[in-house]
């Protein structure tokens, strides 16, 4: 992503509207050294982008789109990721299969640490191992959570839903902040993004305890396992929440890897960006995108779609079924006003890469579980019953549409739970970007509002040009 004679990049094979950086060789194993040496080369980038390109129009907002929602309106520049309708995300330019092929793994693992997924998304480059193994020390070392933040979330009611504990222990990690610190001191704005470094570091090195205390809390006897400096962030994770299973450990450092990001519209990145561009410190704008996260049409739809499917079984009298009675039992929920949880996306047009690397990840370790051939099954049938209902524009499922079968085939059972592991993985992304908005200067955001009055006045008597076929692109 960065444009420099000391820096080769090359566009993607199969995104021309992405580039992808690679590595320099530089041997640093510090991230926030490596960020000092690029900041400057993308600032240049962007200076020079906005000289030659400042005029141009990334794209129109019609009626329609404004009261949708803003669907498809181009207005957001979001370094870590960007969304293809056909092809599904990619990080800084790399697909799923390619972050699962290149980025480091644990000894003996397969799957990618979500320690080289964040180097990736802040810096553009595909780590070393080096740097990833520094990256995992460095977020050991600084895991510890203050004692009176444990004992507040432990203080809070059992029956709380896990997502509002989480909100309330990263507003109470706020007190922290060394960005909030520097910024009353008075600190220059070309340092903002230093602070704003060392707190994301600080808040994603402690989120494993912060969700594994709320878990303990909320689920079991309370005592929490501390942080594990030989392990990487995944695996203490998992051991955190009361699990000491390999193959866990790497459904852990799968999960937390595709959950990281999904382009900056969706409402959890889209909300963090916002708070922060009012130089909000990351405690406060992550808390603020995590309440978005804990929306039903958003990260809490994962485990909507569980109790679905979980109820679906029971329907099916906990047995296999044909084709065709599953199809009638789909059926039976859509004439019934609802919809199938987990298929469909406001953007994806195609099967969500995402749904299919954990797919084959239980292809490979849990092929015999009953749940997942059910969801095989459903992977199936359902396209073909949403194609010919007709209501939905993408038939195909979303990553939802698969995590809870995981995450229950190793035990982890508590469906409230999974939107908080959703939010951990979240952060890589989010906080990513907001180190890269403060690095690069980026005003508060404020878009321009109207009425519907003005509206109805602005376009009286004015001829509205011919619907494009299908509606607008979503």
């Amino acid at each position: 992503m960065f444009a420099s004679s000391s820096l080769r990049v090359l566009s993607t094979r199969s995104a021309p509207t992405q580039t992808r950086a690679y590595s320099t060789g530089s041997q640093t194993t510090n991230l926030k050294t490596r960020l000092a040496e690029l900041i400057p080369v993308k600032n240049a980038e962007i200076k020079e982008i906005k000289e030659k390109y400042g005029e141009m129009k990334l794209g129109d907002c019609t009626v329609s789109q404004a009261y949708g929602g803003m669907r498809s309106v181009k207005s957001m520049v979001w370094e870590p990721s960007l969304l293809d309708s056909e092809e599904g995300i990619r990080f800084r330019g790399y697909s799923i299969p390619e972050c699962q092929e290149k980025l480091p793994k644990a000894p003996g693992g397969q799957e990618p640490l979500p320690e080289g997924t964040f180097w990736l998304l802040a810096t553009g480059e595909i780590p070393t191992q080096a740097q990833v193994n520094a990256l995992s020390q460095e977020w050991a070392d600084r895991s510890s959570v203050p004692k009176w933040v444990t004992e507040l979330i432990k203080s809070l009611p059992k029956n709380m839903h896990p997502m509002t504990s989480l909100n309330i222990a990263i507003n109470a990690l706020q007190t922290e902040s060394q960005f909030a610190k520097a910024y009353q001191d008075g600190v220059h704005k070309s340092k903002y993004w230093e602070s704003t470094y060392e707190d994301s570091m600080n808040l994603i090195a402690k989120l494993p305890t912060v969700a594994a205390t709320i878990f303990q809390h909320t689920y079991k006897d309370g005592n929490i396992v501390p942080t594990d400096k030989k392990l990487d962030w995944g695996a203490n994770l998992a051991r955190q929440l009361g699990f000491k299973n390999d193959k866990f450990e790497e459904c852990m450092r799968l999960y937390l890897t595709i959950h990281t990001d999904h382009e900056g519209g969706n409402v959890s990145a889209h909300t963090t960006h916002l708070v922060g561009s009012a130089l909000s410190d990351p405690y406060l704008s992550l808390a603020a995108g995590m309440n978005g996260l804990a929306g039903p049409l958003h990260g809490l739809a994962n485990q909507e779609v569980l109790r679905w499917t979980t109820d679906l079984q029971k329907k099916l009298g906990n047995k296999e079924v044909s084709n065709d009675v599953l199809a009638k039992a789909v059926w039976d929920t859509l004439n019934s006003g609802q919809v199938v949880p987990g298929f469909g996306h406001a953007v994806l047009r195609k099967t969500d890469p995402r749904y299919m690397a954990q797919r084959q990840f239980a292809q490979k370790h849990l092929p015999n579980d009953p749940l997942f051939k059910l969801v095989s099954q459903i992977y199936e049938v359902v396209p073909k019953v949403l194609t010919e209902h007709g209501k939905t524009k993408n038939p195909w499922p979303n990553v939802d549409a698969h995590s809870g079968v995981l995450l229950t085939h190793f035990g982890l059972t508590q469906e409230n739970f999974y939107t908080v592991l959703f939010g951990v993985s979240r952060a890589l992304g989010v906080l990513s970007a907001l180190i890269w908005d403060r690095a690069l200067g980026f005003p508060i955001e404020r878009p321009k509002s109207v009425t519907t009055e003005w509206i109805k006045k602005n376009f009286a008597g004015k001829e509205a040009p011919p619907k494009k076929a299908g509606g607008a692109e979503e």
